[in-house]
Formats: structure tokens, C-alpha cells, sequence
């Protein structure tokens, strides 16, 4: 069962299964080469960790996004890195740089390995340490609570993004941010963040989401505004 979580956790991650994509348990048991039984138990963990929700009339589907979903999501990451960056990056404490560090060499080693969930899972372990730069327990703390959400939102990036960059450039644009981190300058951070992911990834995906809002509608317009100006 175990075994069945993780590879079903790693094709949500991988983005091979999208947020509300259905979940067919005879294709994925045959996919994974599970029985039906372990399937459904694997389901149960994946429903509790909220990668997937039940629909009565779909069955089993992964969590869905709407536009104002990433709105919010993505609006909130912004924020708490922002201030994070704006806290942690003058200080300069070794310490604290070297959790980036370490946290940018499993990011390219999982690169390496041509593992895209553990991309994504390592890819959100980096950016923790970028707003632990800060040393603001609390901060740290707010930013976590968006894990599970911001794992669709990175595992949505990925696959836009897949055409035309590989894993080991993925693991490069994150050793853009350790390098401008390690040089101590907050403001090239911000702008490095800002189109590290959330401007061409929705540039690219932005139009697959249902759901939009006038706020996020309005967000997104000004986000793709801002990129026709770089």
C-alpha cells in the first residue's frame, strides 16, 4: 500500500496527473501493477494528505485548482517571500546560507536523477530555506502551511514548462536565486523570484484554470501586462 502512495504521490507531483484530473483505479492499478484493494488504501492516505478529494459523481479526483485558488496561493507565496527575503538576505548568516546550499545540492541531485515528483518536493524544500533565511520561526511556520497547495501549483509549472526546459535547467534557475542570495542583494532576489516561477507559469497555464474570480482575472492581467514590459 505504502509503495502504491508513493508512486500515486509521484505522478501528482510529477504532474502527470493535474489538479482535478480524474483518478481511474483500473488504469492506474495496471499502471502501477497493484490490486485494486492496496489501491484504494493508497487512495485513503493520498485523500488524508488532501492530494485528492472524492467527487459523487467522479469518484476520486486530485485536488482541484481554480484560478482564484492560485490567486490566493500564489499572491500569499509572494508576500511571505517577499518579506522574508527583505529580513533574511541582509544578515548574511553562514548558517542560514548554507541550508540553501545544502538544500540546492539535493534539489540538483534529484535533477540529475531525472526524478520529477522529488523535482518538486526538493524544489519546495529550497524555497523554505530561502524564507528561513529570515529566522522568523513564525514565518517559516505560515510558509509550510501552504505546502500541500503549493505542490500542485509547482507540479502545474513543471508540466508547462517541460517543452522547452529540462529538470537540470529547473535545478539551475533555483542556483540563479542561491547565487543572488549568496551576493546579498535582496532586491535581484525579489526580481529572480518573480519570474522564477509564478509569471511564466501562468503566462503558460494560467488559462487552464476554471474558477476565475474578478480578483484573480484582474491579477492575472496585470501579471501578463508586467511581463510584456521585460
Amino acid at each position: 500500500m505504502q509503495l502504491a502512495a508513493s508512486a500515486l504521490r509521484a505522478m501528482i507531483l510529477a504532474g502527470e496527473l493535474r489538479p482535478g484530473d480524474r483518478v481511474v483505479e483500473n488504469q492506474v492499478a495496471i499502471r502501477l501493477g497493484v490490486s485494486k484493494p492496496p489501491l484504494r488504501e493508497a487512495l485513503r492516505v493520498l485523500e488524508q494528505e488532501g492530494l485528492v478529494v472524492r467527487s459523487p459523481r467522479r469518484g476520486v479526483v486530485v485536488t482541484p485548482l481554480t484560478l482564484h485558488d492560485v490567486y490566493e496561493i500564489c499572491t500569499l507565496r509572494h508576500d511571505l517571500e517577499h518579506l522574508a527575503v527583505d529580513l533574511g538576505v541582509p544578515c548574511h548568516a553562514p548558517e542560514r546560507i548554507e541550508r540553501c546550499r545544502t538544500a540546492y545540492a539535493e534539489l540538483a541531485r534529484v535533477a540529475a536523477e531525472g526524478d520529477a515528483a522529488a523535482v518538486t518536493e526538493r524544489g519546495f524544500a529550497f524555497h523554505v530555506a530561502v524564507v528561513g533565511l529570515a529566522g522568523h520561526r513564525r514565518l517559516e511556520e505560515a510558509y509550510r502551511s501552504l505546502a500541500l497547495q503549493l505542490h500542485l501549483c509547482m507540479a502545474m509549472n513543471r508540466r508547462a514548462r517541460r517543452s522547452h526546459e529540462t529538470l537540470a535547467g529547473d535545478a539551475r534557475r533555483h542556483l540563479r536565486i542561491l547565487e543572488l542570495v549568496e551576493a546579498g542583494d535582496p532586491a535581484a532576489v525579489h526580481d529572480e523570484l518573480a519570474h522564477h516561477g509564478d509569471r511564466t507559469f501562468l503566462l503558460e497555464a494560467g488559462e487552464n484554470f476554471p474558477g476565475g474570480s474578478p480578483e484573480s482575472l484582474a491579477w492575472l492581467e496585470q501579471v501578463r501586462r508586467h511581463q510584456t514590459t521585460i
